[in-house]
């Protein structure tokens, strides 16, 4: 398996994936377009979206930036506030346009202050998408500061999503971009209708690659990336065939100034080169033949949509990834910023 050469596999989704807005999301959504069919588009603009017409004007927008001759489809969210009501819900799921809503907690990462404070005053808010079969799509930290950057995943696992799920059994949710083998654990013990996204950036690296060797701004996320024995269990459980687990990239672009300066923003750019690493990933696993499963059909199962027709070809060729990219005014740093990918679209 390690020295197939090319593959074929029905193009892919995103199931986790950040656009920004304006002039940034014109810089940056052909790069996404090109490689997936669809894409699960977080609403955590600096102006949250938080009502369907706001989702509909944001994919209008998204499609506009799109470059001529792209068939690619972006699939909206709400994002969740302690204010979202019932009522837009129903609009929303009416819609056919909205596919999830995002629950942040408050203050969590990027664009997150107006996220949830405290998870039960958003309860009847959960009832009606249970009701609905509105899927929540889960950041899955808890930031209270006796709690380590390195344990707030498990925090969130036994403090938020073990009542939401005694709470909610019905409802279909979404741990995103996982990063410890304790999710992994959680992910499947757990009832049919949770499942999680996995980032290649969490596959291919270690929390080595932030601070070995001095600080590596670029590599900085949420969630953080994690020590080695992680990496490996959520390797494992990627390449496992199981559809409880599939392609969330996070991708997450950030100017230049805003990640090289004395407080960097979180967020990591691999949208140029997402299934191409997901490929490497596989690769290294000794996997290649389970990538599509994990790539194109098991998000599309979870979120009950059909498969993509169209495929892609990889051809195992290395390509060099340019130094920065242009982003508005700005230049935007990418995962494996002047080095090499093993993989390249054919």
């Amino acid at each position: 398996m390690g020295d197939q050469a090319e593959l074929s596999v029905f193009k892919p989704d995103d199931w986790h994936l950040h656009l920004r807005d304006g002039e940034q999301l014109a810089s940056v959504v052909h790069y996404t377009a090109r490689r997936f069919a669809r894409a699960m588009v977080m609403p955590n603009l600096s102006t949250p979206v938080t009502d369907t017409i706001q989702a509909i004007a944001y994919r209008d927008r998204i499609l506009a930036a799109l470059p001529a001759g792209y068939g690619f489809q972006p699939l909206m969210t709400l994002y969740l506030t302690d204010n979202l009501a019932p009522q837009e819900l129903a609009r929303a799921t009416a819609s056919g346009e909205v596919h999830g809503v995002k629950f942040y907690p408050a203050g969590v990462t990027t664009n997150a202050a107006h996220g949830v404070t405290r998870i039960d005053r958003v309860y009847p808010t959960l009832e009606a998408m249970q009701r609905l079969d509105l899927p929540l799509l889960v950041h899955g930290e808890v930031i209270a500061e006796e709690i380590d950057i390195f344990d707030r995943e498990l925090a969130f696992i036994d403090q938020v999503l073990q009542p939401l799920i005694r709470d909610f059994p019905e409802l279909r949710i979404v741990l995103e971009h996982i990063t410890t083998a304790d999710a992994v654990r959680f992910i499947l013990e757990a009832p049919p209708h949770l499942a999680a996204t996995i980032t290649p950036h969490h596959l291919l690296y270690n929390r080595n690659a932030i601070l070995a060797g001095g600080i590596r701004p670029h590599f900085y996320c949420l969630p953080v990336l994690r020590r080695e024995t992680h990496r490996q269990a959520l390797i494992k459980a990627a390449t496992s065939a199981n559809p409880k687990f599939f392609l969330g990239t996070d991708s997450a672009p950030h100017p230049r100034t805003g990640k090289e300066t004395t407080c960097g923003c979180a967020g990591i750019f691999s949208a140029h080169a997402a299934i191409e690493l997901y490929a490497e990933a596989f690769e290294q696993a000794e996997a290649l033949d389970r990538l599509e499963g994990f790539a194109s059909r098991f998000g599309a199962d979870f979120y009950r949509l059909p498969y993509n027709r169209e495929r892609i070809r990889l051809i195992k060729k290395t390509w060099r990834v340019p130094n920065s990219y242009l982003f508005d005014r700005d230049r935007l740093v990418p995962l494996r910023a002047g080095e090499t990918v093993a993989w390249c679209l054919g």
